[in-house]
C-alpha cells in the first residue's frame, strides 16, 4: 500500500518512522516533510492546503490511504475535498472532516459540544465585538486569573492568562475590535481558570469503535520550571505517573465514552485521531479542549510505545473495524526532549548546520523543523529535534535523552534541561 503524509513536523516524523516498520507498506510520501522525513520516504513539495496538488500527487503515486498530521487542512476540509472527488473514491484518509474538525477549529463550538453531551469542562461564555460589554460584565464575575480564548485557529497563539482584571478587558477589547489573532478572534470563549495538573489522552476512532492510546504530558513553556512564554512543546512525557487506574477510568467513562457518543448522537462522521487536553482538580478530570489531530511532541513518546503494527490500526479504521484489533504497547517509560532555535517563540535564526544525529545510538531523533541544503541537515524552524529515549523509570530515561543530546550541535541551539520536573 502507498501512504502520504501530510505534514513537515515532529509528529509527521514519527508516524513515518512507526509506518516504515510495516510489511503492509509499499512506498511512503511526505508533503512536504523535513530532513528526517527524506531518509525514510519520498518529501513531496505540497503545501498542506494546496489540495488540488494533493490530489494529481495521490493519482501520480498510486496512493492509497492519506494521513493527516496538522489541523489546518482538516479546519480547511481535505477530507471532504477527497470523498467529494469521484476520482479519488479509493482512497482512505485519517483525520476528521471539517464538521468533526470544528472540535478544534472553534472553540465555542467544543464548548457546546461538551455542554451537551455533559462532558465536564470550565464555566464559560463566548462574545464578539458586538456583547464586548456583556465580555466585560462576565469577566467581573469570574475570579483571577482570567482565560481568554480566540475561538478559531491561532497557532497555538491564541489562549490568554491574565491576572489583573483591568488587562484582561483590555485584552479582550484587543482580540475582539482590534483582531489581536486575525479572523481566529472575531469571537472570545472567557472561561473560569481551573488549578490542578495537565495532561493529555489521545483515542483513534473508526466512526463506530475507538481505541485509547497512551496517555502523555507535555511542557509548553520555553523556560525552565514552566516559566516564560508559550510554545508548540519543548518536550513530553508518557506514561503520566499521576494518571492511575481510578482516575484514567473516570476518563473513560465521563470524558472519552460521551465524547465518542456525542459525535454519534449529533451525526458527525468522525474518522481520526481525537486528543483530549485534561486537567486533573481535586483527583477529577476536566476537559480543557478538543484537538483532532495528534500532539507535537506527544507523538514522539506514544507512537514509539506502540508494538502493534500502526498500519493495521490505519487500515482497520478505514474499514470501521477498529473492534477486531488488539493494541499492544511497551509498559516502559518514554521521554522526548525538544532542541529549539534560540530566539523561539518569538524571532529566531534558520538555516544553521546541525551535525551529530549520526552519533545518537541508544535514543531516537524525530526531526521537527529541517530540510537538506547542499548535502547538509539545516534548521528550518522554531522546534528542530526532538530525542526521545525509553528508561524503566521516567528519570532513567531522561538521562538517556540528555546524554544523546550532547552529541547533538547547531548554532544557538536552546533545550529545557528539567523536563519532568514536576513528576519527578
Amino acid at each position: 500500500m502507498n501512504i502520504l503524509i501530510l505534514g513537515s513536523g515532529g509528529r509527521e516524523h514519527t508516524l513515518a518512522w512507526k509506518l516504515n516498520q510495516s510489511k503492509k507498506l509499499d512506498k511512503l510520501f511526505i508533503a512536504p516533510g523535513n530532513a528526517g522525513t527524506a531518509q525514510i520516504g519520498t518529501n513531496l513539495n505540497i503545501d498542506v492546503n494546496d489540495f488540488q496538488s494533493i490530489k494529481e500527487a495521490v493519482l501520480k503515486y498510486a496512493i492509497k490511504m492519506i494521513i493527516i498530521g496538522p489541523e489546518d487542512p482538516l479546519v480547511n476540509g481535505i477530507h471532504d475535498f477527497i470523498v467529494s472527488d469521484n476520482e479519488l473514491q479509493q482512497v482512505a484518509v485519517i483525520g476528521p472532516k471539517k464538521a468533526g474538525a470544528q472540535l478544534e477549529g472553534s472553540k465555542d463550538f467544543s464548548k457546546q459540544f461538551m455542554e451537551r453531551h455533559n462532558i465536564p469542562t470550565a464555566k464559560y461564555k463566548s462574545f464578539t465585538n458586538v456583547t464586548l460589554e456583556e465580555g466585560y460584565q462576565f469577566l467581573e464575575e469570574l475570579q483571577a486569573p482570567y482565560v481568554l480564548k480566540a475561538d478559531g485557529l491561532a497557532a497555538g497563539k491564541g489562549v490568554l492568562i491574565l491576572n489583573s482584571l483591568e488587562k484582561a478587558r483590555s485584552e479582550l477589547k484587543e482580540m475582539l475590535s482590534n483582531q489581536k489573532f486575525g479572523k481566529a478572534s472575531s469571537k472570545v470563549v472567557i472561561e473560569e481558570f481551573l488549578d490542578g495538573i495537565e495532561m493529555s489522552c489521545f483515542v483513534l476512532t473508526d466512526g463506530k469503535n475507538y481505541i485509547s492510546l497512551p496517555n502523555a504530558k507535555d511542557y509548553k513553556r520555553i523556560g525552565e520550571a514552566d516559566t516564560g512564554l508559550n510554545t508548540g512543546g519543548m518536550g513530553a512525557i508518557s506514561p503520566v505517573p499521576f494518571a492511575d487506574a481510578t482516575f484514567l477510568k473516570k476518563v473513560e467513562e465521563r470524558i472519552i465514552k460521551p465524547t465518542i457518543n456525542g459525535l454519534q448522537k449529533d451525526n458527525i462522521d468522525y474518522q481520526g485521531f481525537i486528543f483530549i487536553g485534561l486537567i486533573k482538580v481535586n483527583n477529577e478530570p476536566l476537559v480543557i479542549e478538543y484537538n483532532v489531530r495528534l500532539g507535537d511532541p506527544e507523538t514522539e513518546v506514544i507512537i514509539p510505545r506502540l508494538k502493534t503494527d500502526l498500519l493495521d490500526i490505519f487500515i482497520a479504521t478505514a474499514e470501521q473495524k477498529l473492534d477486531t484489533i488488539t493494541i499492544e504497547f511497551d509498559k516502559r517509560s518514554v521521554t522526548t526532549v525538544m532542541l529549539v532555535s534560540g530566539g523561539y517563540p518569538e524571532a529566531y535564526q534558520k538555516g544553521k548546520e546541525i551535525s551529530g544525529i549520526e552519533a545518537v545510538k541508544s535514543s531516537i531523533v524525530f526531526h521537527a523543523g529541517t530540510i537538506r541544503k547542499e548535502d547538509k541537515t539545516v534548521s528550518n524552524g522554531g522546534r528542530v529535534i526532538a530525542v526521545t529515549s525509553f528508561g524503566e523509570t521516567i528519570e532513567e530515561a531522561l538521562e538517556q535523552s540528555y546524554e544523546s543530546i550532547e552529541n547533538i550541535k547547531f548554532g544557538d541551539m536552546y533545550y529545557r534541561k528539567d523536563i519532568g520536573f514536576d513528576l519527578i
